[in-house]
């Protein structure tokens, strides 16, 4: 067997167990957050649901680059491996979280820290690895079935979060063990040095700045979610203001410090090469319109449409895997044909028609109603994925394709920085977007269906419930209102008709209630990611036509004699 089918074996193991740990986690949420006793409602709690959602991505954007240029230094293989390891410890530890309540919730976000730090070693170092191992003409195809196994790893994880979450919410970090313990003891026995060592020294300023002023960025914009005060969100809190001020002005100094240090970790003349610059920027910009689309759908499906169809909130999770499966489907399908393609015809075709697809499924969503007929929703969500599929391989593969070989780890390192830099922004956006509508929209919503249940006194208390609040108890199957009928003072409660109270006690009835309102604000985020996957498809566009530089075409042909 030739080695760089090993390679290529290995790395879609490692994507594929880091893929499936994230939709898994995303889909089981609400049988996680069930089984450790975390109360939605409480003012503390939302901050657990997006550090889990949004924790990985800010240590896998903080530490790439750092780690892309260790692989340069130290072997990409030998980090690749070490990278393994320490996401299946993670994955142990998540198992085995000790506790309850907000000790857990605390648990569940260092263990996934932990695996983060792995999950940056794979992904600085996977790409690269299979850089080095295949030429210039497989690369397209070898690097769109990576892409593959990343999607496959989504659904998988989709549809085994929905099944074990309902059996036991530990078995959903523990199923990733097994993979992980293999995948290890494989990468150490299998995978061996191909690159070239560089020795430069560690950018220590570069680092220093580049991790801060991300992690402040991504913090703030974290805490900016959640109530300050009377305000349903946190952009006024004066932590928020400082740390976003502080971390982009820390992130704006990075290009100088890196233009003038003797070794930089981030190469800014890299992006003097047009199709690096250009399928970089595509990337980020189809990553912020695109990344949090998942989420979304996820909430909407598990808290809403789900249970407006009959499915008990035990069931949701399972379900919403179920029913997200033509996403996946239209990438997996779309992903190894487009990088054989672009094999032998260029990438930017492909890749621009790509985004121009995802973009009109953006718009094709806005104009569904919330109680939508799900063969259209499928068939839109399957577009979307093979518009997806037909960018992703493509414009990895012209990235890649376009550095000297020396300098494949850091440009690994900067790519997926710049992807998991921009998917946990854009969730961060999509939720700022959501709970910005719904704070306007979300009383009066809850008013006018609380005065057709025939409990119009109850309106000035539904105007407390924080949308945060609202918008987690959804995805977690609670009922807020019901919550607050048990807090009402006795002189009020005792005005509830009894049938009103009957008919806001019916599982479908909050979810009826917050559909036309959350609807609403989703169009919005809809909009936004249309508008970005079109500003992607012309940066994608504008990358030219593929010029691999000299020193890359005689590496690899030196490669291919070996």
């Amino acid at each position: 067997m030739q080695y760089k089918w090993i390679a290529l074996s290995n790395t879609t193991l490692g994507v594929l167990m880091a893929t499936i740990n994230g939709t898994i986690t995303i889909i089981s949420l609400p049988a996680i957050f069930r089984g450790i006793g975390i109360n939605p409602l409480a003012p503390s709690s939302f901050q657990y649901l997006l550090w889990i959602l949004m924790g990985y991505n800010v240590v896998t954007a903080t530490l790439l680059l750092s780690f892309g240029r260790l692989s340069d230094m130290y072997g990409r293989v030998r980090l690749y491996n070490l990278g393994f390891l320490v996401f299946t410890v993670g994955s142990i530890l998540l198992s085995l979280t000790f506790g309850s309540g907000d000790m857990a919730g605390l648990e569940l976000v260092i263990f996934r820290i932990i695996q983060g730090i792995g999950g940056a070693f794979l992904m600085a170092n996977s790409a690269a690895i299979l850089t080095d191992v295949f030429p210039v003409n497989e690369r397209g195809r070898a690097l769109g079935i990576n892409q593959v196994a990343a999607l496959a790893g989504s659904l998988i994880g989709l549809i085994l979060g929905g099944i074990l979450s309902v059996i036991n919410w530990r078995y959903v970090f523990l199923v990733s063990v097994p993979v992980g313990v293999f995948g290890t003891a494989w990468s150490y026995l299998k995978l061996k040095e191909t690159s070239a060592r560089n020795r430069e020294g560690i950018d220590w300023v570069g680092n220093a700045v580049f991790g801060l002023g991300l992690i402040l960025v991504l913090i703030a914009m974290t805490y900016a979610l959640m109530p300050y005060g009377s305000a349903q969100t946190g952009w006024g809190n004066p932590f928020v203001i400082l740390s976003m001020v502080a971390g982009l002005g820390l992130l704006a100094s990075f290009p100088f410090i890196e233009t003038r240090v003797k070794y930089p970790m981030f190469r800014m003349e890299l992006f003097r090469n047009r199709m690096f610059a250009a399928a970089n920027f595509a990337g980020f910009l189809r990553s912020i319109g695109y990344g949090g689309l998942m989420i979304m759908i996820v909430i909407f499906l598990q808290g809403i449409w789900l249970p407006l169809h009959g499915y008990s909130y035990s069931e949701t999770p399972f379900w919403a895997g179920i029913y997200t499966i033509p996403l996946m489907v239209g990438f997996v399908s779309a992903g190894p044909v487009s990088g054989w393609l672009s094999d032998r015809y260029g990438s930017r075709g492909l890749a621009t028609a790509g985004m121009v697809l995802v973009g009109i499924g953006f718009l094709a969503l806005t104009a569904l109603p919330y109680n939508f007929s799900y063969p259209v929703f499928g068939a839109i969500i399957f577009m979307m994925g093979v518009g997806n599929g037909m960018f992703a391989s493509p414009n990895t593969s012209s990235i890649m394709s376009s550095v000297p070989a020396k300098h494949r780890g850091a440009a690994s390192g900067m790519r997926s920085t710049l992807q998991n830099t921009g998917q946990t922004v854009s969730i961060a956006i999509f939720f700022t977007i959501v709970i910005l509508s719904l704070s306007s929209s979300l009383g009066p919503s809850l008013a006018h269906a609380l005065a057709q249940a025939g409990a119009p006194q109850l309106s000035p208390y539904v105007q407390k419930v924080p949308v945060t609040g609202a918008l987690f108890a959804a995805f977690l199957g609670y009922d807020p209102v019901k919550a607050l009928l048990g807090t009402l003072p006795a002189s009020v409660a005792s005005q509830i008709p009894s049938s009103a109270i009957s008919i806001m006690e019916q599982r479908t009835w909050f979810p009826s209630a917050i559909a036309p309102s959350f609807m609403l604000a989703l169009r919005e985020t809809f909009y936004f990611g249309a508008a970005l996957s079109f500003i992607a498809a012309v940066a994608s566009a504008l990358r030219g036509k593929a010029k691999i530089p000299e020193e890359v075409v005689q590496y690899d042909a030196e490669k291919t004699r070996r």
